[in-house]
C-alpha cells in the first residue's frame, strides 16, 4: 500500500508534518524522493548536514526519525538540490525565479558514493565547497547539460527507489512544492489513496482517480518546469473527503504520537480510502 502526500499550497502546505504522523500511525516506511533547502533561508539544517559533510534536508531528517528504522535521511532522499537567492535577484540556472542551484546530490547510501553536481556559473559558499567533494562533483552551465544529466543520473536513482517503494508493504510518500506526482518512475496503479494537504485541512482521494486526473492535467511551465502541479490536477476532481487539521504548537509538531491523534480522522478517511 502506497500513501502519496502532496501539498495544495506551494509554501508551508504541512506535508511533512502529516507525513510523520502517518508514519507513526501505519507504522510504514517513509520517502522523500526529491528535496531541497535553501543556504540562505534553511542556513542552520544547511550547516547541520554539511557538518557531517552530507546534504539533506530536514524534512528528510523529520521522516528518518519518525519511522525509526534506523535510516539515514539519504536513505530516504535520493536527490538533494542546494539553493541560494540570486544576487541583484533575477533568475538563476534552472529558471527558478530570485534563486539559483548550487549543488545537486544523487544517490543513496547504499551506493559506493553520492554523485554531486555543481552550478559552474555560481559562486560556490566556502562553507560548502569545504564540506562536500566537490573537486569530484560534475560541473554544469546550461539547462541542457542539467537536463542530459538528469536523464543519465537522476533517473535511475529514482527508479531504483520506486522499485523499493512498490516492494514495500506499507509506504508513505512525500511529494515537494506542490508537485503532483514526485516520483515519475512509480507505477501510478500502486498509489493507494493520496492526501492533498493546505492549512487547516486534508483533502483525500483515491489513488486511480488521482493519478488519472494527473495524466489528463495541464503541464505548468511555471519557473521553467513542465511538471504537473496539484491545484491543476484537483481542478479535475471532488474529494472523498475533506478533513479538518487542527493547528499545532511546535512541541506538538516535535513527537509523532501527539501529531497521530490530532490528525486521527484525517488519517482514518486516508486509510478508508485505501483499503475500499
Amino acid at each position: 500500500m502506497i500513501l502519496l502526500v502532496v501539498g495544495a499550497d506551494r509554501v508551508d502546505a504541512g506535508k511533512t508534518t502529516f507525513s510523520v504522523g502517518l508514519l507513526e500511525r501505519t507504522g510504514a516506511g517513509g520517502y522523500k524522493p526529491r528535496a531541497g533547502n535553501d543556504f540562505w533561508f534553511d542556513h542552520d539544517d544547511c550547516q547541520r548536514a554539511l557538518s557531517t559533510g552530507r546534504l539533506y534536508g530536514k524534512d528528510a531528517a523529520r521522516l528518518a526519525t519518525a519511522e525509526d528504522r534506523g535510516r539515514p535521511p539519504e536513505a530516504l532522499n535520493p536527490v538533494h538540490r542546494l539553493w541560494r537567492p540570486t544576487p541583484g535577484g533575477g533568475t538563476g540556472l534552472l529558471g527558478k525565479s530570485d534563486r539559483e542551484f548550487l549543488v545537486d546530490r544523487i544517490g543513496r547510501p547504499d551506493d559506493t558514493a553520492p554523485t554531486y553536481v555543481h552550478n559552474a556559473t555560481a559562486d560556490i559558499p566556502d562553507a560548502v565547497a569545504d564540506a562536500l567533494p566537490l573537486e569530484d562533483a560534475i560541473p554544469v552551465e546550461t539547462v541542457e547539460e542539467c537536463n542530459e544529466l538528469a536523464e543519465q543520473r537522476h533517473v535511475p536513482a529514482f527508479e531504483e527507489l520506486a522499485a523499493e517503494i512498490e516492494s514495500s508493504p506499507v509506504a508513505v510518500v512525500e511529494s515537494y512544492s506542490d508537485i503532483a506526482r514526485p516520483l515519475q518512475s512509480l507505477d501510478p496503479a500502486a498509489i493507494s489513496a493520496v492526501a492533498a494537504v493546505e492549512p487547516g485541512r486534508a483533502s483525500i482521494y483515491p489513488g486511480d482517480r488521482y493519478c488519472r486526473a494527473a495524466e489528463i492535467a495541464s503541464s505548468s511551465p511555471k519557473d521553467g518546469t513542465l511538471e504537473k502541479r496539484v491545484p491543476d490536477v484537483l481542478d479535475y476532481l471532488e474529494p472523498l473527503e475533506r478533513v479538518r487539521l487542527p493547528a499545532l504548537g511546535s512541541d506538538d509538531r516535535a513527537e509523532p504520537a501527539r501529531i497521530a491523534s490530532a490528525y486521527g480522522d484525517a488519517y482514518n478517511a486516508l486509510l478508508d480510502a485505501a483499503t475500499p
